[in-house]
């Protein structure tokens, strides 16, 4: 069985950059973003309000992509239960962000919509056509469209044709 949720971001006074030059820095979240999950089970815990999904997991969030094997929502305090506003995604396994044109793939990413902020770590390669960066964490600041990838940083960059 596979489970589709669709849910909506509200009372989130976050404000993204818009054209910065760093990767996912155009993402079009805001405070009314629609999020569609597809997964292959939902566990909700009552008493905690964590909601988790797991199995194949795909999050839809605007122009953006995410896949991972197991992903929470994370909702603002005292709105717990699943009837409150978004505060943004923990995803854990096998993550990968996409939003057409660049990708970035790790262990975990913690997607903070109240912060602006996407913080990737473990096994981090940045793609961004042919350019590719790798490091342990990535950290990408939507408000200031400044990103920062740490961690022994391996890179290549193809500059032109080659002769």
């Amino acid at each position: 069985a596979i489970c589709l949720a669709v849910l909506s971001f509200s009372n989130i006074g976050s404000a993204f950059a818009q054209g910065a030059q760093v990767p996912f820095a155009g993402l079009k979240i805001g405070a009314n973003s629609t999020v569609e999950i597809a997964a292959d089970s939902l566990s909700i815990d009552q008493e905690s309000g964590k909601a988790v999904f797991a199995g194949n997991v795909v999050v839809g969030i605007e122009n953006m992509r995410l896949s991972a094997d197991v992903v929470e929502v994370v909702y603002v305090t005292g709105t717990e239960g699943g009837t409150g506003a978004i505060s943004g995604l923990i995803a854990k396994g096998q993550v990968v962000f996409s939003n057409g044109e660049e990708a970035a793939e790790g262990d975990v990413a913690n997607l903070d919509l109240e912060a602006g902020e996407i913080v990737m770590t473990g096994n981090v390669i940045l793609t961004q056509g042919q350019n590719a960066l790798s490091g342990q964490s990535l950290r990408i600041d939507l408000n200031t469209g400044t990103a920062l990838i740490e961690g022994r940083v391996q890179t290549i960059f193809q500059t032109g044709e080659s002769e």
